[in-house]
């Protein structure tokens, strides 16, 4: 595997790590890039390009679980957090907010698969999302009622995972719509954040999961270093965009991000189309 492919494969993983947990969709950008610039399926010849987007997912999943390790800690029930910082959040919550997509991505893989990854639709995504997040800053509520996600419902968890079904849609971007319905709920954008970036490792991690066990042929010698090189850019650059992501996420709200996504239509349709 020569040189060029693997610097390929370490973009298409930091695009993937940078974009996956802020609200600009990665998918939308993955098919971006790849269309228009990578062209992984005439790189990757024999083998599918999903199959390594998948991969690179799990990069970013595992940054995720790295930090949140102790909130998972605690779902799972390996560790009991102290009496001044018990935690109201559990895998019911998860569950709740996941039931929604589940359900609706299992009844419509096929036709997602089929229709929806294409350029035109995720155009469309990223537009549509852009004024759901522009609408989640200037319609919340004045009054936060859930602070931090030790404080969430289950029924606001429920309704969260009903609005994150757009996300369904590529383009659309789990995090933002998801960021955007937990706004308008009355939760603070970091525990609407914390809530959506935990929420978001059982689903990814069992549609990756799906996947791999469909295409295990294709793991030889010879595509392995191309996985491994995608995996860990998409690990690193996950990593970092997480933590900043957290940091800046109650400062600037949404906008900015609507904004980005707004412009990146704009360029793409006056350049490229």
């Amino acid at each position: 595997m020569d040189v060029i492919m693997l610097i390929k494969a370490f973009i298409l993983g930091m695009v993937e790590g940078l974009t996956e947990f802020a609200p600009v969709s990665s998918t939308g950008h993955m098919i971006v890039v790849d269309d228009l610039w990578i062209q992984s399926k005439e790189v990757l010849g024999k083998y599918p390009a999903n199959t390594f987007k998948v991969v690179i997912q799990l990069g970013s999943i595992l940054a995720v679980v790295i930090v949140f390790r102790e909130r998972f800690k605690d779902l799972l029930g390996y560790k009991h957090r102290t009496a001044n910082k018990s935690s109201n959040l559990k895998l019911t919550h998860i569950m709740a907010g996941l039931i929604p997509a589940v359900i609706l991505g299992l009844l419509f893989e096929d036709y997602i698969d089929e229709h929806l990854f294409s350029l035109n639709t995720v155009l469309a995504g990223l537009t549509i999302g852009a004024f759901l997040m522009i609408a989640a800053d200037l319609f919340r509520p004045k009054i936060v009622t859930v602070e931090n996600v030790d404080q969430i419902t289950h029924k606001k968890a429920l309704v969260m995972g009903l609005i994150q079904c757009l996300s369904l849609w590529p383009g659309f971007s789990r995090s933002g719509s998801t960021i955007s319905g937990g706004v308008l709920l009355g939760l603070s954008y970091r525990a609407a954040s914390d809530f959506t970036f935990i929420m978001a490792v059982p689903i990814m991690l069992g549609a990756s999961s799906l996947s791999l066990m469909k295409n295990w042929m294709y793991f030889t010698p010879e595509f392995l270093p191309f996985l491994l090189v995608g995996f860990l850019s998409a690990f690193l650059f996950a990593y970092l965009s997480i933590h900043f992501f957290l940091k800046v996420i109650n400062k600037i709200k949404l906008i900015p991000f609507a904004i980005y996504r707004l412009a990146l239509v704009a360029m793409i349709l006056l350049i490229f189309i």
